[in-house]
């Protein structure tokens, strides 16, 4: 009897295991995953899982991470690890990854590793100091976190991943670049032209200026562009130009900017005074690059240095360059004249510091192409075109260049400051230098009031703004700048996609903007308010000083409300010009009007539109305008490189939506490391605190007595019932 009891326990657990290895075979093929983030930060994209599903050719990912990171890192190639898994799942078998441990041997590494971090510097990956903190010391490693992503014989490098935000954004995009390179590359229908100039005269000098090895320096680039070459399927040719003459020399170095030394005769040497060119030029399609091939260091008291790029760099360099020439990437135009904001510095021009945090933004995904409206007209094809900030005035023919862009289907992005800062004093350097603004009106005012915005001439303040940190030596403390208002989530209009997760925003001396909804019904339009100041906001007019410590608010509160600052327009706009005599490149009318059967066929004088069809009165199809007053909205200060701050992912976002690329901004948003608690009330936190330190205790103290009670009952009922059968 007990055999055969024992005989049936055995088979049931032997049917209990059974069933355990089925469900966990099951669990391995039928897998799957619940996301239950507010951002879904743990699932691909739509647009991720798009461009892996369309490989059509093999891409491995190869990550590089040392062993036993510390707390933030050690989490970072876990999330790593399972969000390539998640590319894995939708890529197919063209797409691979792998993960190689290059922890040093002192740290428990092994031969392996040793290998795995020669591949890894083969790649272009090198080590990241970080700190830890080990048996309650303060130390620093150097650890390896990056990752290569071969595809075909292309590859991009993510060299430094230490934390997980942005981390999906960055990874598509690179694919995405590589597929763009590949399909670009194998369309060249002619090659980039790689030419090394360097004049004889420079070998002469060279060992006086430190460079020894001026002689292996054009067979070193020759065999750099060949490597490269083998990368990019024989589309790079390389030659080396010797030229001697000064008129050509001096031609040169003014038509491309190449290095122009120039020297006198060298005491104790056989060097006579000369002079020579050096520069490594890079032209395809009538657009070209110039790259310099040595370093050149002004270090005081020793004077100046140079040095020679290491392989490595100038490989990088290259590379870069033709990806900028061949344009892997969409070109977004970006108006260079007009006294708008430059992305780099540009001798000779006035000191507005350039946005080259922003030209390093866009450069990631698109490519800028610089539009010049006093030599031409807008190219046909960009999507967008910026405007940041213009402070000299249009002529009718450049408005008109603009407007028709747009009818042609070039979105319009547009930073218009209506307050030119001037600097005066200069004269008397004892007095110091001041500050006055002073209103600016371009004339590109009176177009976007026809497409039915405005931006009006004063600047905004806010209660709610960023407080700066003062030095000790005036008082410490903070000082609240009214003119950089902060842009609260309840104020954001997160109701639009690309909106969705920006919960903050921090804007510097914009202007408000008004909206004429008659208009817009003419265009067929919808404004579209993106963001606004807080209800404890005002406006400065007629007299602009930007001193925090002059700044105080109106004492009535009365003018106190909320100001819309930034629109998105959406419409089939209807010319500006419809009606009106079409203007020529001279800035005078030509004869004949718009929409009134000549459509641009106007005849005579260089410069005027010829051709039938020169006009487009509507736009070809629904157009975009954005519009904030503030070009400071593009400052180095207020963005960063990385697109990781509100900021930079809303400037970003909105360049998506302008080129429709509306899938690539809600990715961008989805891990924004700045998320801010909600502002409560000063009753809200009075009722939360007082519950907290005399509501929490007394509901203590109350369960306490009621389980005391209950007790005491319970005690009394069992005495009760042994006193009665006593």
């Amino acid at each position: 009897m007990n055999a055969r009891k024992n005989a049936s326990l055995y088979l049931r657990y032997a049917a209990y295991a059974v069933v355990v290895v089925l469900v966990n075979v099951a669990g391995m093929s039928l897998f799957a995953r619940f996301d239950l983030t507010a951002n879904k930060v743990y699932s691909l994209s739509k647009v991720s899982k798009q461009v892996v599903s369309t490989l059509q050719e093999p891409l491995t990912v190869n990550v590089f991470f040392t062993k036993n990171l510390p707390a933030p890192y050690n989490t970072v190639e876990r999330y790593l690890s399972d969000l390539l898994n998640e590319y894995a799942i939708h890529g197919g078998r063209n797409f691979n990854y792998r993960f190689y441990d290059v922890t040093p041997e002192d740290e428990g590494g092994n031969e392996e590793s040793v290998e795995n971090r020669k591949m890894a510097q083969d790649y272009g990956l090198s080590p990241v100091q970080i700190q830890a903190i080990e048996k309650d010391e303060m130390k620093f490693r150097k650890a390896y976190m990056g990752l290569a992503i071969v595809h075909g014989d292309m590859m991009e490098r993510i060299p430094t991943i230490t934390d997980t935000s942005g981390l999906e954004y960055r990874i598509t995009t690179s694919i995405m670049k590589l597929n763009n390179k590949i399909s670009a590359l194998l369309k060249l229908s002619q090659p980039v032209d790689v030419k090394l100039y360097l004049s004889p005269s420079v070998g002469e000098v060279a060992p006086y200026m430190g460079l020894k090895d001026m002689a292996s320096l054009a067979p070193q680039v020759s065999e750099i562009v060949q490597k490269l070459n083998k990368k990019m399927y024989d589309r790079l040719t390389f030659s080396v130009a010797e030229p001697s003459d000064p008129a050509e020399m001096a031609g040169l170095a003014a038509k491309y900017g190449l290095m122009h030394l120039k020297w006198p005769d060298l005491e104790g040497t056989d060097v006579r005074a000369g002079e020579g060119v050096l520069g490594l030029v890079l032209e395809h399609g009538g657009s070209k690059a110039v790259l310099p091939v040595i370093q050149v260091y002004r270090i005081p008291l020793f004077g100046t240095r140079y040095n020679f790029f290491q392989p490595e760099a100038l490989d990088e360099m290259i590379s870069q360059s033709v990806e900028s020439l061949i344009g892997i990437n969409e070109n977004i135009g970006f108006l260079a004249d007009h006294g708008t904001l430059q992305t780099s510095a540009m001798p000779g021009t006035a000191a507005r510091e350039p946005i080259s945090n922003f030209n390093e933004l866009v450069n990631q995904n698109y490519s800028v192409k610089q539009v010049f409206l006093k030599d031409g007209a807008v190219p046909n094809g960009l999507k967008s075109l910026v405007i940041a900030g213009p402070t000299e005035s249009f002529s009718d023919w450049e408005l008109f260049q603009i407007d028709q862009a747009l009818m042609r289907g070039t979105n319009l992005a547009v930073f218009l400051d209506r307050f030119q800062e001037v600097q005066y004093g200069q004269a008397n350097p004892m007095a110091g230098q001041q500050t006055q603004y002073v209103p600016l009106n371009t004339g590109l005012e009176k177009l976007l009031e026809h497409y039915g915005a405005r931006v009006s001439s004063s600047i905004v303040l806010d209660e709610k703004c960023f407080r700066q940190r003062l030095p000790v030596e005036y008082g410490g403390g903070e000082q609240a700048v009214p003119f950089a208002p902060i842009i609260e989530a309840k104020n954001i209009n997160t109701r639009l996609k690309y909106m969705r997760n920006i919960n903050t925003l921090i804007t510097l001396a914009v202007s408000p903007i008004e909206i004429d909804p008659k208009r817009l019904g003419v265009h067929n339009a919808l404004a579209h308010l993106l963001f606004s100041s807080s209800e404890r906001s005002w406006e400065m007019r007629d007299s602009v000083v930007l001193n925090p410590m002059l700044i105080k608010p109106p004492a009535s509160g009365g003018d106190m409300r909320s100001r819309p600052l930034a629109y998105l327009l959406e419409g089939t706009f209807r010319s500006y010009f419809t009606g009106k005599p079409l203007p020529a490149a001279g800035g005078q009318a030509d004869g004949a009007p718009a929409g009134k059967g000549a459509q641009g066929e106007a005849s005579g004088g260089p410069g005027k539109i010829t051709g039938a069809g020169g006009f487009v009165p509507v736009c070809a199809r629904p157009g975009k305008i954005f519009l904030i007053g503030s070009s400071q909205m593009l400052a180095n200060n207020l963005l960063d490189t990385d697109s990781q701050n509100p900021d930079s992912t809303f400037v970003m976002n909105l360049l998506d939506v302008l080129n429709d690329r509306m899938d690539i901004s809600l990715m961008r948003s989805k891990t924004l490391t700045i998320n801010p608690l909600e502002e409560t009330s000063v009753r809200t936190k009075m009722f939360i605190k007082t519950f907290n330190i005399a509501f929490v205790p007394a509901m203590v103290a109350g369960i306490g007595l009621l389980a005391w009670v209950r007790r005491r009952i319970r005690k009394k009922r069992i005495e009760g019932l042994f006193a009665r059968r006593a």
